[in-house]
């Protein structure tokens, strides 16, 4: 039986995210296994969440990309498909997303995402296997991408009121960070030139 299609940041059934055991003081979060925490954490100080398994079973195109690998997709660039350097021009680098909802569908400019650039190669296929972007998608050359912060799960101080926030955006060098386990690193990406639209696949 053939290997299904996936692209390098999506799930897998074999790969679990499930959370580790936690501990909240004042100093912020931490797994309650030290060698785990310093594992699980990027050079900024920031905790992941924690990965295990391995890319067997089906693609999970419903669920969170990879923590892991759109981690390192992000911060190194490289195509979100097939892990390559992404595609660069005089006008930038080459970004495909699905399209927003109708009422925000021209405002890309300033857009902040958790999805990693691409090569042009993978540009050209990535619906295919993808069905968010066969739902429809915009080619964006970028020249600026800053690395502005994490999405995660953000969980109150210590004597705070409230649950944690399964959704958080917390921002670069924020005191929040200390009390972020992060899923997903977010650009925000500026001086954009749209290249294309494409429509859903029928």
């Amino acid at each position: 039986m053939d290997r299904p299609i996936a692209t390098y940041v999506t799930p897998w059934t074999g790969e679990s995210t499930q959370p580790a055991p936690l501990t909240v003081t004042a100093s912020g979060v931490a797994y309650s296994d030290p060698l785990k925490d310093t594992l699980a954490r990027d050079l900024d100080g920031v905790l992941w969440t924690s990965c295990s398994g391995a890319t067997r079973g089906r693609p999970e195109y419903a669920a969170e990309l990879h923590p892991y690998r759109q981690r390192t997709a992000m911060e190194q660039l490289l195509c979100a498909c097939c892990s390559r350097r992404a595609s660069r021009n005089h006008d930038g680098m080459l970004w495909v997303l699905p399209l927003l909802d109708e009422a925000a569908q021209t405002r890309w400019e300033g857009v902040r995402t958790a999805i990693p650039p691409m090569c042009e190669p993978c540009s050209k296929s990535a619906s295919r296997p993808c069905p968010r972007l066969r739902d429809g998608h915009v080619l964006l050359r970028v020249r600026e991408a800053e690395l502005i912060g994490v999405r995660g799960t953000l969980h109150p101080r210590p004597g705070s009121p409230g649950p944690a926030d399964d959704d958080a955006l917390v921002l670069r060098h924020s005191p929040d960070e200390r009390f972020v386990v992060a899923r997903q690193a977010v650009r925000e990406l500026c001086d954009i030139t749209v290249v294309a639209f494409a429509a859903a696949a029928s």
